[in-house]
């Protein structure tokens, strides 16, 4: 398969277009939810959760992120570090996103819960299988994933197994998806700009992956980042490599004003409008 090759103006366009993004509540996203807490052990827990909820349609998402944070009170982190599931597991009851309901919130409660008493926070409980050198962060995300799960849920569901339950909070690269939503949470946690908070000090930017959406695939493929067909994680590794090409330090930081293009439907890839909205016009190839 031959490499993806971006255009040679494609590193100023995508720079001017992330200092038009950089600014506070530039757009709806469920980031600025996180932001209303100042504490890094609150956004630490309010980031899991808006993150762990960004599937669907965006007010949609915001409310149940509203719900959820909601229930939990000023302090999301006290909350959590207080969580007892046999008084609290009916707390979120009322509430449903998508295919997710309360006792699978109560579940993604009980694991942050498990993993602070563990680790301290959800930062060493991450960094824990994060290797010395590692260059991106596919392993201690697999790593996170699988310890994440075999912490004990059954003081929410019992015996009963649900599928896909809090499962579907903690996915893994190995399975082939792009983890979308962890890449995501990382994101917030790790970049430190007007948008993503800079809470953990203990994983590089550099070593981010973007998180992969249906308007990062397209603008993807636009700028000739991938030259996959195929979503999934080899897919957004790639994309991540071409964009660390243009900024090896922090090639995630693009994600942000890429995704919101293609949100406002001014990508015309596979459209008759071409790039006639695009503002990456004169880098992107739409009709490739």
């Amino acid at each position: 398969m031959s490499r993806s090759r971006p255009s040679s103006s494609l590193g100023p366009s995508l720079g001017r277009l992330y200092a038009e993004f950089n600014t506070e509540h530039s757009v709806a996203d469920p980031v600025w939810r996180v932001h209303r807490y100042s504490r890094p052990d609150d956004q630490e827990v309010a980031a899991l959760i808006a993150s762990a909820l960004a599937f669907g349609r965006v007010q949609s998402v915001l409310n149940s992120v509203d719900g959820m944070l909601a229930v939990m009170g000023k302090s999301p982190a006290a909350f959590t570090r207080n969580f007892d599931p046999r008084r609290d597991r009916g707390a979120f009851a009322h509430l449903v996103h998508r295919w997710t309901n309360g006792a699978d919130f109560a579940a993604l409660v009980w694991i942050m819960r498990q993993m602070i008493d563990r680790s301290g926070s959800i930062e060493n409980f991450f960094v824990e299988g994060l290797e010395p050198g590692a260059v991106e962060v596919a392993d201690a995300l697999e790593s996170f994933s699988t310890r994440a799960l075999a912490l004990d849920a059954s003081a929410i569901y019992g015996r009963r197994k649900p599928k896909p339950g809090v499962a579907y909070f903690f996915s893994r690269p190995s399975s082939g998806g792009a983890c979308k939503r962890l890449n995501l949470f990382l994101r917030w946690m790790v970049r430190s700009d007007r948008i993503d908070l800079g809470v953990w000090t203990k994983v590089r930017p550099a070593q981010l992956i973007i998180p992969l959406d249906t308007h990062v695939i397209r603008l993807g493929r636009c700028l000739r980042l991938t030259t996959r067909k195929s979503p999934g994680w080899r897919m957004a590794a790639e994309i991540t490599a071409s964009l660390r090409a243009i900024d090896p330090s922090d090639p995630v930081r693009f994600d942000f004003s890429i995704c919101h293009v293609g949100m406002m439907n001014a990508c015309g890839h596979g459209k008759r409008q071409g790039d006639a909205r695009c503002p990456l016009k004169g880098a992107c190839h739409p009709r490739t």
